[in-house]
């Protein structure tokens, strides 16, 4: 009899598998192919689709369904905030003159590089922009944040939770921080939705980017949420959708799917809970079983999913391709840096050395994630990890026969 090797997904930061109700509702949803600013009959369900969607996607994340714009994911929405209110500062005519010399920017050290090489460009426009440091635990630097911030400045980018290291930031404090200078605040939510309850009426911040397939929808959807009174011009003009506040025809499919995910975000509790559980087990048979482990940010308030290991003497590349050969999907670091020889900008701004940040793996888990699949892992990663430091032990011991 043949043995098939087990295909288990623990890359959930990189991308989901898109839901059940998701799939079972898409053909009904890919039916509705009129334009949804058509004032006659086949724009009707197309809009109708819409407006359900964002009403389920508000009431989801605690905000109103006018402070919900569309997009095709989270790097427009970051682009769109971080663009958008700098030219808004700069051409609004009717602000006064303190209000137009609002020219600078604050970012982390860790943020994703939707965020970071926006924030890059726009320095390379002039603004002036400073990255607030983060420690080895990947706490931010509040004392830096205290002392940067000033009546110049025009917009915080903070994530809301680091997609390599799981790290929770302090985002509320962080709001209330930047509003006292008069600034405006943004958070990218993109790993947030679907691990932990958001808020963001709760939260105090102007924007928050999301995207779907971070939870379990399709590609290509996504939104930003910008509050109420909360001013930025367009990325992309064109024509009146999204309340003139994002140009283009609606993609009524992702939206829709994007609306079946939100309208199950009451099971988001309960997906934590177990996520949690499992994650903590796994951690503690790693840390038992394997020397010479270390798990990145532990003692910091992280998402209920994440562990990103640093394990002494095994190449993380290695460890990840001898991983896939055996039917298990993880991750070295951002998924949009694959292939990237380098080592992980965020470890590295956590102040880890080079060889502990080729030597991390990223595990993270997901709402259909097993205890069995997650002992298979484990047992799994022991064996590679064996084997990878025998290898080099052998090198390292022939290199000093030469």
């Amino acid at each position: 009899m043949i043995q098939t090797k087990p295909m288990i997904y623990l890359d959930h930061n990189a991308t989901t598998p898109v839901c059940k109700e998701v799939l079972e509702a898409m053909p009904e949803l890919a039916t509705a192919w009129g334009n949804a600013s058509s004032i006659h009959w086949a724009g009707r369900g197309p809009k109708n689709i819409i407006r359900d969607a964002r009403k389920a996607v508000a009431d989801a994340v605690g905000a109103s369904t006018l402070e919900i714009i569309f997009t095709v994911g989270g790097s427009e929405a970051n682009n769109t905030v971080i663009k958008g209110v700098f030219e808004y500062f700069q051409t609004a005519q009717h602000l006064p003159p303190e209000q137009r010399r609002r020219t600078h920017y604050m970012c982390s050290a860790v943020e994703h590089p939707a965020v970071f090489k926006t924030m890059m460009h726009m320095k390379s426009l002039g603004v002036r922009v400073d990255v607030i440091p983060v420690n080895r635990r990947g706490e931010i630097d509040m004392k830096f944040y205290e002392e940067h911030l000033c009546e110049e400045t025009a917009l915080v980018s903070v994530m809301f939770a680091n997609n390599e290291t799981g790290t929770l930031f302090p985002i509320k404090q962080m709001a209330e921080m930047a509003h006292a200078k008069g600034a405006l605040f943004h958070t990218d939510a993109v790993q947030a939705f679907g691990k932990v309850p958001v808020n963001l009426h709760e939260l105090g911040v102007d924007f928050a980017s999301f995207s779907g397939h971070k939870f379990y929808s399709i590609k290509g959807s996504g939104f930003l949420y910008s509050r109420k009174g909360s001013n930025f011009s367009p990325l992309i003009h064109g024509g009146a959708q999204e309340r003139h506040r994002r140009g283009g025809t609606e993609n009524t499919l992702g939206i829709g799917c994007l609306g079946v995910v939100a309208s199950r975000a009451n099971l988001i509790a309960e997906k934590v809970k177990s996520m949690t559980l499992l994650r903590d087990h796994m951690e503690a048979r790693i840390l038992s079983e394997i020397s010479e482990v270390t798990v990145t940010a532990s003692e910091t308030p992280r998402l209920p999913n994440t562990s990103a290991l640093v394990l002494k003497g095994a190449d993380g590349e290695t460890m990840l391709m001898s991983l896939d050969l055996k039917g298990y999907a993880v991750s070295t670091g951002a998924a949009c840096s694959s292939g990237n020889p380098e080592p992980s900008p965020v470890l590295l701004a956590m102040g880890l050395t080079r060889d502990e940040a080729q030597n991390s793996l990223r595990i993270s888990l997901g709402w259909e994630t097993t205890l069995e699949q997650v002992d298979s892992f484990v047992d799994t990663l022991k064996a590679v990890v064996d084997r990878l430091r025998s290898l080099k032990k052998e090198e390292e011991g022939d290199s000093c026969h030469v």
